[in-house]
């Protein structure tokens, strides 16, 4: 992936889409009268009971989407993806149209289950990608029928082992009764604090998600249905196309086969620092431990013909990724400097006499350099200072 074509609003841009997309990937729940707060039940019992419950055919609805990832002070303009805002989501199927309105332009997300396009108007870019997709997942799921309950026990008591799970919390979300759970880690959960889910107590479909950092006791990522209703959604609804002008991203980490350095198509995917190396047309920087922590994986990575390459140090959340791809000429065209003057205004760092950019955000830590014709970007859920160390590091 260019990361430096692809500016630091892009960045997060790419980001959220996934958290937008997880949220509401499923459907959101039928509108009703007031809320009555359901009967407390087993966690057990209650997941049971949503993934029993009856397929809503279709959903068209009001939402609102908060993000609070950057301080205000680093934001200019009122792009809906940074600042959050009211939108309207439909949903029939796999198919899901998300739009989000603001006066500095829309944001729409569009999915067929299959591929996710993200049109941002403050840029005027849509960015595509390929979902991941579980082989035969869908035929095993119809062949096996819903999990019993002894099953769903034994699901959540794999998962306590690795994270703290609250009980099913009777509540009340967009007028529907509903049930929300909160999951947070145990151990290596670098700033992530928990996160929410809350589902229609009669459907078992989301109705609310939200991300909380460590010790912040307001989400910094929300998305929950206001105003909803039930019934078939028309299919001209999901024919939405951004203005044909429009800059085209395509965002492919290469699989299921890494393109190698010729440009073929192979069948496997390029891991392993001295095979990566080979492929990329710079030279990878690798070290066995960065900032204490060891190194997991190096990968061969794919944007648009340009090969890269990420490596990740640690385990969990608290782990670190590297993305080094060569630095590309053009991003210096004027057009180039145009989009980030629309970006955010981040603070400077020196990264062993090169100069880059960071950006700390609630959740984590991004920083940007370059050197010796190689882009870096060091990401991960840490504060700005392990950031900067294994920027270092490198």
């Amino acid at each position: 992936m260019n990361l430096r074509a692809i500016t630091t609003h892009r960045l997060l841009a790419v980001c959220i889409v996934v958290i937008v997309l997880g949220a509401t990937g499923a459907a959101i729940a039928i509108a009703g009268g007031g809320p009555t707060l359901p009967p407390r039940k087993p966690l057990a019992t209650v997941v049971r009971d949503a993934v029993r419950a009856p397929e809503v055919p279709g959903v068209t609805a009001r939402i609102k989407f908060t993000n609070k990832l950057i301080d205000s002070s680093s934001l200019q303009g009122s792009d809906p993806l940074l600042t959050g805002a009211g939108g309207r989501v439909w949903i029939s199927g796999d198919r899901v149209r998300l739009e989000l309105q603001s006066d500095a332009g829309d944001a729409q997300i569009l999915s067929d289950g299959k591929t996710a396009s993200l049109y941002d108007a403050a840029n005027n870019t849509v960015y595509r990608a390929t979902l991941p997709r579980e082989e035969g997942a869908r035929e095993a799921k119809e062949r096996k029928g819903p999990p019993s309950l002894a099953r769903i026990q034994k699901g959540l008591n794999r998962l306590m082992q690795r994270a703290n799970v609250s009980s099913a919390r009777p509540s009340a979300v967009a007028d529907r009764p509903a049930y929300t759970v909160r999951v947070g880690p145990k151990h290596d959960g670098g700033r992530l604090g928990a996160a929410e889910l809350a589902w229609d107590a009669a459907r078992g479909v989301p109705l609310r998600g939200a991300v909380y950092a460590e010790g912040n006791p307001s989400p910094v990522l929300e998305l929950e249905a206001t105003d909803i209703s039930f019934g078939a959604v028309p299919a001209s609804t999901f024919d939405a196309k951004p203005p044909a002008r429009a800059k085209r991203v395509t965002l492919d980490d290469g699989k299921p086969g890494e393109r190698s350095r010729k440009g073929r198509r192979d069948r496997r995917p390029v891991t392993g620092a001295a095979a990566v190396d080979r492929a990329v047309p710079f030279s990878l920087s690798a070290p066995g431990r960065l900032v204490g922590l060891p190194r997991q994986e190096v990968r061969l990575i794919d944007h648009e013909g340009r090969p890269g390459a990420v490596v990740t140090y640690g385990r969990g959340l608290g782990g670190i990724a590297v993305i080094q791809q060569a630095t590309e000429r053009s991003d210096r065209s004027e057009r180039g400097k145009r989009d980030r003057m629309r970006d955010l205004d981040l603070p400077k760092v020196s990264i062993n006499g090169a100069t880059g950019e960071e950006l700390d955000t609630a959740l984590g830590t991004i920083v940007r350099f370059s050197r010796g014709g190689v882009d870096y970007t060091v990401l991960g859920s840490v504060p700005p200072a392990a950031a900067e160390a294994a920027a270092r590091g490198l």
